[in-house]
């Protein structure tokens, strides 16, 4: 008894523990609220998901045919332009890496339909704005917001080059250009995009994988607004109903 007592406190002490660590690394996120209506934003994220993300990392729960529907992209365009790995528009986004990418990477590019469910569309925001040079990595970067990352800066031409700096650089203002999850970054070589382009260019993205990670969330959230309407109007019209049956009485 005192050794299942003793597992069940170390147990629930370990939940505690990493629910606080969870909690204070999301409180260190950029905010970021994705913007359901925003079609044509979802319209731009897929398109540069399709170009810079699906080469290493598939989407198994999102068919193209989702996208194109709830998106408003022709067949033909979508067939153009966001399909490089089928020709079939019922298929779900494979990734093009053979299977001995693992001894590429160190691990098999990982499926990125739930990510924005499991760890939510601020981790994805600033994650994408967080690598940084670092030279004792394989890869020769590093991201605050996932240590150790086996994926390399794939943006490194839009945002360009960036190092991390100390706080007190930042406090001083001097070469400090921005902070992403409480570290500091200074610029080394600029990118095609400004630094208001790159964040819209993530928004962009965080938008539409947002999106995948729940294609019915925009329908549900109308449906949601639509319910509640008809609920307070039922509760005006019941109101004025049970005046109207008890007026005799009083």
């Amino acid at each position: 008894m005192k050794h299942m007592l003793m597992r069940f406190a170390l147990t629930l002490a370990g939940v505690l523990l990493t629910g606080s660590a969870f909690a204070n690394s999301e409180l260190e996120l950029q905010s970021f609220r994705p913007e359901y209506s925003n079609i044509a934003s979802m319209q731009r994220g897929a398109r540069d998901y399709m170009a810079y993300c699906s080469g290493c990392h598939s989407m198994k729960y999102l068919r193209f045919s989702r996208i194109a529907a709830d998106l408003q992209i022709p067949e033909d365009e979508l067939k153009a332009n966001l399909m490089f790995t089928t020709d079939k528009v019922g298929e779900p986004i494979k990734s093009a890496l053979p299977a001995a990418s693992e001894q590429w990477f160190g691990r098999v590019p990982p499926d990125l339909s739930l990510v924005a469910r499991s760890r939510g569309p601020s981790w994805i925001y600033t994650y994408l704005q967080s690598f940084y040079l670092d030279e004792t990595r394989p890869l020769g970067v590093n991201n605050t917001v996932l240590p150790g990352a086996a994926m390399p800066n794939v943006l490194w031409e839009l945002q360009g080059w960036q190092k991390k700096v100390a706080h007190d650089a930042a406090a001083g203002g001097e070469g400090a250009k921005a902070e992403h999850h409480g570290t500091a970054f200074e610029s080394v070589s600029q990118g095609s995009l400004s630094p208001e382009e790159y964040k819209q260019f993530v928004a962009d993205v965080t938008n539409f994988m947002d999106y995948a990670g729940e294609p019915g969330k925009r329908d549900r959230i109308s449906t949601g607004i639509k319910v509640i309407i008809y609920l307070v109007l039922l509760l005006v019209l019941t109101y004025f109903l049970k005046k109207e049956f008890w007026r005799d009485i009083h």
